[in-house]
């Protein structure tokens, strides 16, 4: 029973499958391209499917701060690219024949073909070739497009897709995730430690974290369905703990730095302010981001009802017990070997003594309250000290 529900979440993916219908293989046949740095390099950083696996739909970009990535399909980076700023003049993408880097904006793109996509109901393979393009599509149909408008079918076709997916990920792809890591996995895997899903997925691969029988390593497959459930699921806590967390609606997004707030629960902080009848909250993913909008909002926009003076109530999110504290309050732990999501941050506690203790075993260089916290040292954060 167990071997059929993980063969059945397996076929899940053949809206994924690196073979399918077609014979037409997405996997890489020689050693792939990988731009990303570090472990996690191998997997892409929107859904954590593997970059081999997938390599003839695999996408490179490279964000304003310089950071590359990777990603397994053109509707992954049209994912990122709602949070993200990312020039399209720096996407790349796989040539689907010879697998090699091309620039996308001069690919030519199929789309529609017999040859399923990835992660979409359509297709979407490229070529540096105008006539590999045409001959791929003798052979799998479909019909020659541009990179802008292969780009825009991608981000219109975003919501039916991601809805697709999902449905059966509840249905199937999270019930063996539950099943996996209940029996395979360390009970101790805390998935609001990591930044992205495929650094969680290096994670519990590199340090064996997830186990089948007789101590042998967790198949790919079972890996990528543990760490969706881990990511998806469990990185969000049962119902008491959503309670005593800042509470953060998906569509809100740093007016910082852009980055939707509630895929990090572990730093999500918060100003609210009133004036008058007029209430509004702000939602950061750290504590460094929002001491920056505190000390000047409209550098980041225009918000004139985010004075100073306005200001009802700070939340922070307590490093230890992930609550939601009062910021004014806490203590502040600075410079340590965590990184949040914006890289260094001011962690915060709600006790002096778990903040020494964190300090301790971090090799911290300071606690700090909030009335200590200054301006310019916010931004000495961002700096690669």
């Amino acid at each position: 029973m167990y071997k059929k529900l993980l063969l059945s979440v397996v076929m899940i993916f053949g809206l994924l499958a690196q073979v399918n219908g077609a014979g037409f293989s997405k996997e890489a046949t020689t050693e792939p391209i990988l731009v990303q740095d570090g472990k996690s390099k191998h997997w892409c950083p929107v859904c954590g499917m593997s970059i081999k696996k997938f390599y003839k739909t695999s996408h490179t970009s490279t964000l304003e701060n310089g950071k590359k990535r990777q990603y397994c399909s053109i509707r992954c980076v049209a994912v990122d690219k709602q949070e993200y700023k990312i020039d399209k003049s720096t996407i790349k993408v796989i040539d689907a024949k010879t697998e090699n880097l091309i620039d996308s904006v001069t690919a030519y793109y199929v789309i529609g073909s017999k040859a399923k996509g990835t992660m979409t109901k359509v297709s979407k393979f490229a070529f540096a070739n105008k006539v590999d393009a045409q001959a791929f599509i003798k052979k799998f149909g479909g019909k020659l497009s541009t990179f802008d408008d292969t780009m825009n079918l991608a981000e219109k076709s975003l919501e039916t897709d991601i809805a697709m997916v999902n449905k059966k990920k509840r249905m199937k792809v999270y019930p063996m995730g539950k099943k996996i890591f209940k029996t395979m996995c360390n009970q101790d895997i805390d998935p609001t430690k990591y930044i992205e899903i495929n650094d969680l997925k290096a994670d519990i691969k590199h340090n064996k974290l997830c186990k089948r029988s007789k101590g042998r390593d967790i198949k790919e497959n079972q890996l990528q369905v543990v760490s969706i459930y881990l990511w998806e699921v469990k990185r969000f806590g049962d119902g008491k703990l959503n309670s005593q967390r800042v509470q953060v609606k998906k569509d809100e997004k740093c007016p910082v730095c852009g980055m939707f707030t509630y895929k990090y629960p572990r730093w999500a902080a918060q100003i609210f302010y009133a004036n008058d009848k007029h209430k509004h909250h702000f939602s950061f993913d750290g504590v460094k981001d929002m001491m920056k909008f505190y000390f000047d909002a409209n550098k980041w926009g225009n918000y004139p009802i985010a004075k100073k003076e306005n200001i009802t109530k700070i939340l922070v999110t307590d490093y230890y017990t992930q609550k939601a504290i009062d910021g004014t309050k806490a203590f502040y732990v600075v410079r340590s070997d965590i990184y949040g999501p914006m890289g260094h941050e001011l962690i915060p506690f709600a006790s002096l003594s778990n903040a020494k203790v964190f300090k301790h075993d971090h090799l911290a260089k300071q606690i700090i309250e909030f009335k200590d916290i200054i301006e310019s040292e916010v931004y000495k954060l961002d700096e690669n000290e």
